[in-house]
């Protein structure tokens, strides 16, 4: 199977990102979410991304034009029956997902591939609520998904070879540079990535350094764009601390324990970027 249609669930950044991925190199896309208001707020986030790179001389006119006629939008799951793929990018939410996927596995054809954008979670687990557990593995783009090179390619126990096959060069069809990983909760960047932003927490907890100093180290000793805290409000600390609390209940390692003020944040609002309030203040 070659994969030229393809179905993206979710309103958030990640769906709208991985669809102009997906639109820009060929495939065809159908956004699929709740309410179709959403679906369209979707499109109109990717109609807005194009008409940037238009004014900044990356695309043309026409080519814009031809990308975003490969893109439609609706609120109805059975609109993602002819799809290839069907890439789920909801909320991080176990329950939530399975369900999901219980519905799509009835609803697509039988050579789909059901395929979870989670960062965490375990994939196993939204498998084997289908009655196609070989079709169905990790496809795990990164924010922004159109300027991020890495897809983590989470391969659980029941995935066949030919699905994790046909995943890997879909994602390099799309110009990525797709890595296989075990579906082990965090894969291979959070799972290697969290634990440091949870130290830089317990750092700054500890009075060892200011955040400003903290943030500025990073940059200057090893080079990083960014601090550990400016990164964790990039993220949101709520999606971090879901992060770690995933990590930590597979591998009961205290580096994925979540500091005591990382949470205490979180119940506070002071979620980063998105809260406009977080380790930095960003209502100025």
């Amino acid at each position: 199977m070659t994969i030229k249609r393809v179905g993206i669930l979710g309103s958030g950044i990640m769906g709208s990102g991985i669809a102009e991925v997906a639109a820009k190199t060929g495939h065809e896309v159908v956004l699929r979410s709740r309410q179709q208001a959403s679906a369209d707020a979707m499109v109109a986030g990717l109609e807005k991304s194009l008409a940037k790179q238009v004014e900044r001389g990356k695309l043309s006119e026409e080519e814009s034009t031809t990308i975003r006629s490969r893109v439609s939008a609706t609120a109805n799951l059975h609109d993602l029956a002819d799809c290839d793929l069907i890439i789920e990018s909801v909320v991080e939410d176990l329950a939530i997902k399975k369900e999901l996927f219980k519905e799509l596995d009835l609803v697509v054809k039988d050579s789909a591939i059901l395929a979870t954008n989670t960062s965490t979670l375990a994939v196993i687990e939204m498998a084997m609520v289908t009655d196609r557990p070989e079709k169905v593995c990790g496809v795990h783009f990164f924010n922004p998904a159109p300027m991020m090179s890495l897809v983590e390619i989470v391969r659980p126990l029941t995935a066949s070879d030919e699905t994790i096959a046909e995943v890997t060069a879909f994602a390099t069809t799309c110009g990525k540079d797709p890595v296989e990983v075990k579906d082990r909760a965090g894969f291979i960047v959070n799972a290697l990535l969290f634990p440091y932003l949870n130290n830089a927490v317990r750092m700054l907890e500890n009075g060892t350094a200011s955040r400003d100093d903290i943030d500025t180290a990073m940059k200057g000793g090893c080079n990083f764009p960014m601090g550990p805290l400016a990164l964790l409000d990039l993220v949101g600390l709520d999606t971090s601390l879901s992060i770690l609390d995933a990590l930590y209940d597979e591998f009961r390692d205290p580096n994925y324990a979540a500091v005591p003020a990382l949470r205490r944040m979180v119940t506070a609002g002071q979620l980063g970027r998105k809260s406009k309030l977080g380790f930095y203040d960003y209502r100025k």
